[in-house]
């Protein structure tokens, strides 16, 4: 079975738990907020996620991250053989749209990661506004950002999750992000395969 770690960073209470519950189907921790501490890994398996008929499937680690920068010393640590990022960021708070930038730096750019093994999630809390229509990382993010150069996460899929309204697209949104991981996993062992061979 193939094995992928994915780490799910952001600010303080962006809804990673939360998702991290959903996505892997875990009821721990559901209720009231309890900030993360240090980290929770949870392990989820999706059987033929990459829709190959051997049936290996896939075991995932999601790497639910504390979002306190107190913990700043243990992330090379949590970073170690990682396979993808999700950055999550609650869209309604100025705050979580400045330090995005920051967790894109240390997580993605410090790996480094491809851009395409990195996911972007506005993640709307329950009974929030929810505007997924006029979200747009270009306009919210240039007024937050001093520099006139193109924002590097706007090469990032963004996709909007609110588990009230739409959980099953929430839903397929990551099962189409964990695909990607694991074609990324099966090319790079295959191009490793093929440079032992030659």
């Amino acid at each position: 079975m193939l094995k992928a770690k994915v780490l799910l960073v952001g600010p303080r209470e962006s809804g990673k738990s939360v998702l991290a519950n959903f996505v892997s189907e875990s009821t721990e921790g559901i209720g009231s907020y309890s900030p993360t501490q240090g980290v929770r890994i949870l392990e989820y398996e999706k059987p033929n996620l990459n829709g190959n008929s051997k049936g290996a499937g896939c075991r995932f680690e999601l790497w639910d991250c504390s979002g306190d920068q107190k913990f700043e010393t243990c992330w090379p640590a949590l970073m170690k053989d990682s396979h993808g990022v999700i950055i999550i960021f609650n869209p309604e708070l100025p705050s979580h749209l400045k330090e995005i930038e920051m967790w894109y730096s240390c997580f993605v750019q410090q790996q480094p990661l491809l851009d395409s093994q990195c996911l972007l999630v506005a993640h709307h809390k329950p009974g929030s506004a929810g505007d997924t229509e006029n979200l747009s990382l270009g306009k919210k993010m240039e007024n937050s950002v001093s520099s006139s150069r193109a924002y590097p996460l706007n090469k990032i899929k963004l996709i909007h999750s609110n588990l009230e309204d739409d959980p099953e697209d929430v839903r397929m949104e990551f099962m189409k992000y964990f695909k990607s991981i694991i074609t990324f996993i099966d090319e790079s062992r295959e191009r490793e395969e093929m440079s032992i061979i030659s």
